[in-house]
């Protein structure tokens, strides 16, 4: 296990999970002061019309009162108060028939005429009375008899219950005879199934133990399709002799990575051998190329150096050519000339 670099993960997770944490923090605070911000705006916003609805209130109330409005007589609450009434007798003339304003019930006698009708509700009241002690009296007869019968019925049936009784009492002692020659039955028949219940658990405990599956027996790890194959629910690990194999040819790849190793280890070392000699080489010949280039450019340099005394001679002797076929006031004019 790279024990470093499972540490550098983890650090870098750490690092990651830091950062992430960071900025949630960020976010959260963030959220809250925006939350703080709409909140204060939201109650701003409330105050706000809180403040109009008070002042179109007071507006309202100072400047549009109900009594200037024009049809403040059609909502007048006291408009009623102010009118007429409707009818001033039973014979007013106003109340005509499509007027509306007579029905029955509704005349000027009314305060006679409930006084009649309370004396006749009395009087009906008193008749019920008088039919409902009746009433009572013929119910109390009917219960009468009917509790009569019933006790009648009630000692006959005590009787009857007594024989059921008897009759049950008969039967729940036949009945335990029964369950308890069952009882008897089932408890041997238990010891029976539980004698052979051990008898197979033994048989199969010990079929277990001589099996190849608790003997850890290999052969019942092959498979049906080759002998290479095995089934996985029944194999038990590999041989001595397959432990021994596989070792071996775990021996057999360490050396032959090693001897791949040396010799990748030589070719490398012949490589860098070559580099070394090949940049030496190199070297050498960059020397060689500037020590020829020195030699050249000092052979260069002489060869310019003798053609130019060569054409400094040839100049003077040309001059000296030129001054000695020049007449001598020519010469001492043109002497003058220059040095002046």
């Amino acid at each position: 296990i790279d024990k470093d670099a499972l540490d550098a993960q983890i650090k870098e997770r750490k690092i990651q999970e830091a950062a992430e944490k960071a900025e949630n923090e960020k976010l959260a605070n963030e959220l809250k002061q925006n939350d703080k911000i709409i909140c204060l705006l939201e109650e701003q916003h409330k105050n706000d019309i809180r403040n109009i609805n008070k002042a179109i209130g007071e507006f309202r109330k100072n400047f549009q009162k109900p009594e200037t409005r024009r049809e403040f007589d059609l909502s007048d609450p006291q408009a009623l108060k102010k009118e007429t009434p409707a009818r001033l007798s039973d014979s007013d003339p106003r109340c005509s028939v499509s007027g509306l304003q007579k029905f029955m019930g509704e005349d000027l006698n009314y305060a006679q005429r409930m006084k009649f009708q309370k004396e006749q509700l009395r009087e009906w009241s008193l008749q019920q009375q008088r039919e409902s002690r009746n009433a009572l009296a013929d119910k109390k007869r009917s219960d009468d008899l009917y509790d009569k019968d019933r006790l009648e019925l009630d000692h006959k049936a005590m009787e009857l219950q007594r024989a059921d009784e008897e009759t049950r009492r008969a039967i729940c002692a036949a009945t335990k005879d029964f369950n308890r020659a069952q009882a008897a039955e089932l408890a041997e028949r238990k010891k029976l199934e539980k004698y052979q219940t051990m008898k197979d658990d033994m048989a199969e405990i010990s079929s277990l133990l001589r099996g190849d599956l608790l003997c850890e027996n290999p052969e019942q790890a092959t498979s049906s399709f080759g002998s290479h194959r095995v089934m996985t629910d029944r194999w038990k690990g590999m041989s001595r002799d397959e432990l021994m194999a596989i070792r071996n040819s775990q021996q057999q790849q360490i050396l032959e990575k090693q001897r791949l190793k040396e010799e990748e280890h030589q070719r490398n070392a012949e490589w860098d051998r070559q580099r070394v000699q090949a940049a030496r080489a190199q070297l050498l010949l960059e020397r060689q190329q500037q020590r020829q280039t020195q030699e050249w450019r000092r052979a260069v340099d002489s060869i310019n150096a003798e053609l130019s005394q060569e054409q400094k001679s040839k100049n003077m002797h040309l001059k000296e050519e030129e001054y000695s076929n020049v007449p001598t006031a020519e010469y001492y004019a043109q002497f003058n000339t220059t040095s002046r």
